[in-house]
C-alpha cells in the first residue's frame, strides 16, 4: 500500500514554497509520491487577468518538479470541463488508487474554509487532510480549534511544518513585473518565465501613455489601495494646476507614488538588494516605510519616469529638506486626497490651496505627533524636513 499526497492549486506560477511544502509533507508523511494537480477553472477564486494559459502553467509546474524525488504533475483538473471542485479530484484518484492511503495537503487559510467547500464530507471520506503549518501568529490555536471540529466529523487531520518561503503568489507576480522574483522561484522556471515573457515580463513598461499605465499600475496594489492612489492622483493635478507645476507629472506621480506599498517589509528588502541599493539603519529597522523610496525606484527602472516624478514619489512619505513644488504637492496630496479621513484633513485641505508650504508643515506635524504618541522612531528626513520649513519662516498651523 502506498501512501500518497494529493496537492492542489493554481500554481501561478509555481515557486520555491510550493515545492517546499510539497517535499516537507512527503518528509514528514513518508509519503511515497507527492501529486502536484494545476486548477482549470477554480469555481472560488478565478485566475487574475493576465495569467498564461492553462497549458504554461502546467509546464511550468512540471519544470519545477522535474528532477525533485517524489513529486509528480498530474493535468486531470485541466482536462476537466467546467469549475474543478477538489471532491472529484480526490474521488478519482480514489478510484485509480483503491488500497492507497490518500492525504490532500493544503496550508492553514485552506483549512480554515474547508468546511465551505463543495462536498467536504466526500473529501474526509477519502482522504485525511495534511495541513502544512507555517508558523504564524495565531495559526496553531485556529488550526487546534478546526482540527477538533473536522475530527468530530469523522476526519483526518495530520499538521506539518514546512520551510517559510516568505511571499505569496500575487507578491510574486508583481515582483516579476519589478524584475527581482528570482530567489523564490527554481532557475529553470524563471527563465522559462522570461523566454515566453509570462506575467508580464515580455511587456516594456517604460513611458507608458496613462491610459495604459494606469491599469497597470492599480493591478499591482493590493484591491483596498485603488480609490487612494486614484484620489491622489487627481488631488495632485489639481494642486499642480493651482501651483504651477507640470500637470502631467504629478497625476503620473500620484499614480505610482504606492506602486510597491502592497510588499510586506521583507520584499521591500528584498527588491531593495535586487536593486543594489545601500540602506542607512533607519530603513533597515523600519522596512515598512520602504515603499517611497522602492516605488521611486521601479518608477524610474521599470516606468522610464523622468526625475522629477521619480523624486517625488521618493520623497512623498517622509518629505525632505528644501522640497520643489512637485513634491510639496505629492506629499500634501497623498495626505489630503479625498479618501483620507482624520482629525484634522478639513484644515489641511484648505490650506492646501491657499499656502502650500503651510499645509506641508502641517502634514509633517500631524504625522510626527502620531509617531510620538506611539512611541516609534521618527525619520531623519521628516526632521530635517520640518527643520528647513522651519527656518524658512513657515508659520505652524498645528
Amino acid at each position: 500500500m502506498a501512501r500518497i499526497g494529493i496537492y492542489g492549486g493554481a500554481f501561478n506560477p509555481p515557486h520555491l514554497g510550493h515545492l517546499r511544502a510539497a517535499e516537507a509533507a512527503r518528509t514528514a508523511l513518508a509519503l511515497d509520491r507527492v501529486i502536484l494537480v494545476p486548477t482549470g477553472e477554480s469555481p472560488h477564486k478565478p485566475l487574475p487577468a493576465g495569467s498564461p494559459a492553462a497549458e504554461d502553467r502546467l509546464s511550468l509546474l512540471r519544470l519545477a518538479a522535474a528532477g525533485r524525488p517524489g513529486l509528480e504533475v498530474s493535468d486531470m483538473e485541466l482536462r476537466r470541463e467546467g469549475p474543478s471542485y477538489s471532491y472529484e479530484t480526490v474521488e478519482a484518484l480514489r478510484k485509480a488508487h483503491p488500497e492507497d492511503e490518500l492525504y490532500f495537503l493544503m496550508g492553514t487559510d485552506m483549512l480554515l474554509s474547508f468546511r465551505t467547500w463543495r462536498a467536504p464530507e466526500r473529501i474526509l471520506k477519502e482522504a485525511a487532510l495534511a495541513v502544512v503549518r507555517r508558523g504564524q501568529k495565531g495559526e496553531d490555536e485556529a488550526i487546534s480549534r478546526e482540527k477538533e471540529v473536522l475530527e468530530a466529523l469523522g476526519g483526518r487531520v495530520e499538521v506539518i511544518d514546512a520551510p517559510v518561503t516568505p511571499i505569496s503568489s500575487t507578491d510574486l507576480r508583481r515582483m516579476l513585473v519589478f524584475r527581482c522574483a528570482g530567489e523564490f522561484l527554481p532557475g529553470e522556471v524563471e527563465a522559462e518565465i522570461e523566454r515566453r515573457g509570462l506575467y508580464g515580463t515580455g511587456r516594456c513598461y517604460r513611458g507608458l501613455p496613462m491610459a495604459e499605465l494606469e491599469p497597470v499600475a492599480l493591478g499591482l496594489l493590493n484591491p483596498n489601495r485603488v480609490r487612494h492612489v486614484l484620489g491622489c492622483r487627481d488631488t495632485a493635478a489639481g494642486l499642480a494646476r493651482r501651483w504651477g507645476a507640470d500637470e502631467t507629472d504629478a497625476a503620473r506621480a500620484g499614480l505610482l507614488h504606492d506602486v510597491t506599498k502592497a510588499l510586506d517589509g521583507p520584499l521591500q528588502l528584498t527588491l531593495c538588494g535586487a536593486y543594489g541599493v545601500d540602506l542607512d539603519d533607519f530603513s533597515t529597522q523600519n522596512p515598512k516605510t520602504l515603499h517611497a523610496l522602492t516605488g521611486s525606484l521601479v518608477a524610474e527602472r521599470i516606468f522610464g519616469e523622468n526625475p522629477a516624478v521619480v523624486s517625488a514619489i521618493r520623497s512623498h512619505t517622509t518629505g525632505k529638506a528644501n522640497m520643489n513644488t512637485l513634491e510639496k504637492i505629492l506629499y500634501v496630496a497623498d495626505y489630503m486626497e479625498p479618501n483620507r479621513d482624520f482629525p484634522g484633513v478639513e484644515r489641511l485641505r484648505e490650506l492646501a490651496w491657499s499656502d502650500l508650504d503651510g499645509a506641508l508643515r502641517l502634514g509633517l506635524e500631524m504625522t510626527l505627533e502620531v509617531l510620538r504618541e506611539q512611541g516609534r522612531e521618527i525619520s531623519p528626513e521628516s526632521q530635517e524636513a520640518l527643520r528647513f520649513l522651519q527656518s524658512q519662516g513657515v508659520s505652524s498651523i498645528f
